[in-house]
């Protein structure tokens, strides 16, 4: 369902809307929540070394450049030529390709040819997961892992989802759906995923609770043989 915090108002624009004004600023914005994906990226202990990745939701590269210092090749998708050309600028080498693309669509790759799919900070857009599950699980090989951080839903009940100023000065929210931990667990289990490990980080060094709930939902995933 979609998100509307209570006495907020609807200042919510598209994904595509959002993302191409947003990919001007992205990188310089202060934005704890992508800061720390990094960083649980970076630590996630993927076998990245020689494989063949696809990651969807690239943005600007930020995270595709850990991936391509890594990997065989990287195909980076994402919904916004903006912010594509942003992470073609960081010059990360002839194996990888950047994807302008709907991942709510088919998507324009060969089945079972991935090692890895990471997915970053984007299925809080999407309406339906179980569609971009399902292209995850045909374009991996049987026995690849899918990778998925995402916005915690604790803190999406609570109103967070991503948000950006413009230069009027009007901070917008960007088109955003609720899903809860079984709603991720059920789409994954029914394109064929089957869950390796749960994560909930928090960041700041302080306990969960009620007050600071998680950060995140981090998913490590395997397709089934």
């Amino acid at each position: 369902m979609p998100i509307n915090p209570p006495d907020t108002p609807d200042d919510e624009i598209p994904v595509l809307t959002a993302y191409r004004a947003w990919a001007a600023i992205y990188d310089e914005n202060e934005n704890r929540t992508r800061d720390l994906d990094a960083t649980c990226l970076a630590s996630a202990g993927l076998p990245l070394a020689g494989a063949k990745i696809v990651e969807f939701g690239a943005g600007t590269g930020k995270n595709t450049a850990h991936l391509a210092r890594h990997a065989a090749s990287v195909v980076a998708i994402d919904i916004s030529p903006e912010m594509l050309a942003k992470a073609q600028a960081r010059r990360l080498g002839g194996h990888v390709t950047f994807l302008e693309h709907d991942i709510c669509q088919d998507w324009p790759l060969a089945a079972e040819t991935a090692d890895i799919v990471i997915g970053n900070l984007v299925l809080e857009h999407v309406r339906d997961l179980l569609p971009v599950m399902v292209q995850a699980a045909r374009v991996l090989r049987p026995g690849g892992r899918l990778y998925l951080s995402e916005i915690h839903p604790f803190r999406q009940s609570g109103g967070s989802q991503a948000r950006f100023e413009q230069g009027d000065g009007r901070t917008v929210r960007v088109e955003a759906y609720y899903h809860g931990v079984a709603d991720y667990l059920a789409a994954a289990e029914a394109a064929g995923f089957s869950l390796l490990t749960l994560e909930e980080p928090i960041g700041d060094g302080t306990k969960i609770s009620a007050e600071t709930p998680p950060r995140l939902l981090v998913l490590n995933l395997v397709k089934r043989v």
